[in-house]
């Protein structure tokens, strides 16, 4: 009788104890975590950040204004030079020749010129003196005005050549930097065509692209900030030169030159810079804001953004200005309205949120 009264007290026990453990409550599912922004609308929103490169503001193509062979080269690529520097030689043999040539063509129209001079003379005396009609004289007068047209015309001619000669020689005009060189010594190279590259270093500015949808932000004399990578956090004040008037035909973008009246020393050409433009409150920007591409979200055709209301979420739908490396412009919210910028594709409709952190922005 004692085992079977254990035995059934263990029964029981065992029982009680598993009663209890199936009346344990389910833990709670605790709504998912999102990360939001606050929407702010306004020119601040179509502040854009564009890369460019330092440049000099007078960049030339050099080239000869003779041809021939080239005989010497004196500069590498990256020298600086000096205003008067000769950088390149061709062979002046057969220019030489030529001015020769025109030399001796001007010294005998000379001599043509003097025995002309020297008739005419002699005829005027002889027509004062009634020796020899009038019209001896005028014979001897349109051979003084011919001869004196023909020296003339060798002259001009002897000094083209003196010039051609002179040409020979590729001179910097200024001082500068050798930015391309495209012909060597031993090259035969014909009148115009470009030897090299030279940049004067007087004045320095800063080339960017602008597509043409933030053209109503720029216009010519607006301040902007530069800053250069190889500066770090640095800014430096610009000013808007010069803006395209035609988009480039591949990128579609138009070029914009920035000068910059201080630059800051040790600045070179080629460095790599970033000007911050500041965007103008026009009624369309007022309208749009930027937000970060994991915002958006999109299974049909229409983009959208979850909206939080009253700790749940709803699609709203939104329009794209434009995309860029790392977030859009985008149309169709509120000022206030706090967007979900990650965990997207997890949601769904009237879903309650918790937020990551106080709604920011941007």
């Amino acid at each position: 009788m004692d085992r079977k009264m254990v035995i059934g007290t263990a029964l029981l026990l065992s029982a009680a104890i598993f009663s209890g453990c199936g009346k344990q409550a389910a833990p709670e599912v605790k709504p998912p975590l999102v990360r939001t922004q606050t929407v702010a609308q306004g020119a601040s929103a179509r502040t854009a950040e564009y890369a460019g490169n330092v440049r000099g503001r007078y960049e030339k193509n050099m080239a000869f204004q003779v041809g021939g062979q080239i005989v010497a080269r004196s500069v590498q690529l990256g020298d600086r030079v000096t205003a008067g520097t000769v950088m390149m030689r061709i062979d002046p043999k057969d220019v030489a020749q030529k001015t020769a040539a025109a030399d001796a063509q001007a010294e005998s129209a000379g001599a043509q010129l003097a025995l002309a001079e020297t008739n005419l003379a002699r005829y005027r005396e002889l027509y004062a003196a009634q020796a020899v009609a009038a019209a001896t004289l005028d014979q001897y007068q349109t051979a003084y005005d011919a001869a004196l047209a023909a020296y003339q015309t060798a002259a001009a001619q002897a000094t083209q050549a003196h010039n051609a000669l002179s040409y020979t020689e590729l001179v910097a005009d200024a001082d500068g930097v050798v930015s391309a060189i495209t012909a060597e010594a031993g090259q035969v190279v014909a009148a115009g065509q470009t030897v090299l590259t030279f940049v004067e270093s007087g004045e320095l500015e800063v080339e960017i692209h602008v597509p043409e949808n933030r053209l109503p932000d720029i216009s010519a004399g607006k301040s902007v900030d530069i800053s250069f990578w190889a500066m770090g956090s640095s800014k430096t004040r610009g000013v808007i030169r010069e803006i395209a008037p035609m988009a480039d035909n591949t990128t579609r973008t138009y070029k914009v030159r920035v000068s910059i009246p201080t630059p800051p020393a040790g600045l070179g050409l080629g460095m790599t810079a970033s000007v911050n433009i500041a965007g103008t409150a026009s009624p369309a920007a007022k309208k749009e804001t930027t937000l970060p591409l994991s915002a958006i979200y999109q299974t049909g055709e229409k983009p959208c953004v979850w909206i939080v209301r009253d700790g749940k979420v709803t699609l709203r739908e939104i329009a794209v200005v434009s995309f860029g490396a790392n977030d859009a412009i985008v149309t169709g919210l509120e000022n206030g309205d706090v967007v979900v910028t990650a965990g997207v594709h997890k949601l769904h409709e009237g879903e309650e949120v918790r937020l990551g952190a106080e709604a920011e922005k941007p």
